[in-house]
């Protein structure tokens, strides 16, 4: 990883904690710090704490799923730059839809490779890049 590039903060939010501690453990072999949380309550409080330049989102959790996470999230101007990108299993053209009108930035469906997932990482940052660039 070039050293000139800060690193990138990732936060993943997923009920399924081998899931999220796996994920966790192979992004930050890629250098990214990294962090987990295993619920939606749990998610937002890690996001106000971290201040994740992304954040890999399960949708499909008790209680507060990942959709009012992130309408949560993208509520919250200090969240206007977050890299939002869905990790679910569920991939079907609807939930694709729902994902992209709730403020995703990238959909990836589990189970998915590092390539994938590193793949989505860096486009949903440069997306959100580029639309700073646009509004500033």
């Amino acid at each position: 990883m070039d050293q000139s590039t800060p690193t990138k903060r990732i936060l993943i939010i997923d009920d399924n904690r081998q899931a999220a501690d796996v994920a966790a453990e192979l992004l930050s072999l890629y250098g990214y710090q990294t962090a987990v949380a295993y619920n939606g309550a749990e998610g937002l409080q890690s996001a106000n704490d971290l201040a994740p330049d992304v954040i890999l989102l399960d949708l499909g959790m008790p209680g507060m799923d990942g959709f009012q996470v992130a309408a949560a999230l993208r509520a919250q101007p200090q969240f206007a730059d977050l890299a939002l990108v869905a990790f679910t299993a569920w991939g079907d053209k609807g939930t694709r839809q729902r994902t992209q009108d709730a403020g995703f930035d990238q959909h990836i469906t589990k189970p998915a490779g590092m390539e994938e997932i590193l793949r989505a990482i860096g486009t949903a940052c440069d997306m959100r890049a580029s639309f700073a660039r646009k509004i500033a």
